[in-house]
């Protein structure tokens, strides 16, 4: 089996997983909490969902930075990270770095004590700040996934 083939496959599915999982937190569980918790409890009932789709986020981030790194070395494509044509490789990195810090080092280092002390102070703008925060990359993430689609089928969108 060809190893391009296995590392586009882990690629793939590592993205399906982690941005899936971006998806539903965004466009499912906030509206959802939103509507059916009180404003000040509605942080710590996030905060228990997220944890278990925080851990599983991290193995597909890791996976697929990982694939993405090998995808790029074994097709020595390093060089469209210079190319305005290929503007969605240097996005995929910009993406996968804001999520791989927020998951190993933002979250446990300073976020969650950041946004509890906040949320303290004024639980429903924090919560309200979340979810532009998730809305934001979702949407570039989505963005993103499509630039990369369409270009690596020959379509440089949108230039």
């Amino acid at each position: 089996m060809d190893d391009l083939a296995i590392a586009r496959a882990i690629h793939v599915l590592a993205i399906v997983h982690w941005i899936g999982g971006v998806t539903l937190v965004t466009a499912v569980l906030l509206p959802a909490i939103a509507r059916l918790s009180e404003p000040s409890r509605r942080l710590a009932i996030f905060e228990e969902i997220e944890g278990r789709l925080s851990r599983q986020a991290k193995v597909s981030v890791t996976l697929a930075g990982l694939s993405g790194v090998y995808m790029t070395y074994r097709l020595e494509a390093w060089d469209r990270f210079a190319d305005p044509q290929f503007w969605w490789m240097p996005a995929m990195v910009l993406i996968w770095t804001i999520f791989t810090f927020v998951l190993f080092v933002g979250e446990p280092l300073f976020l969650q004590a950041w946004f509890r002390r906040r949320a303290a102070q004024d639980a429903t703008g924090t919560f309200a700040m979340v979810r532009r925060a998730h809305w934001v990359l979702l949407t570039l993430s989505a963005g993103t996934i499509a630039g990369a689609v369409l270009g690596s089928h020959g379509t440089a969108w949108p230039f």
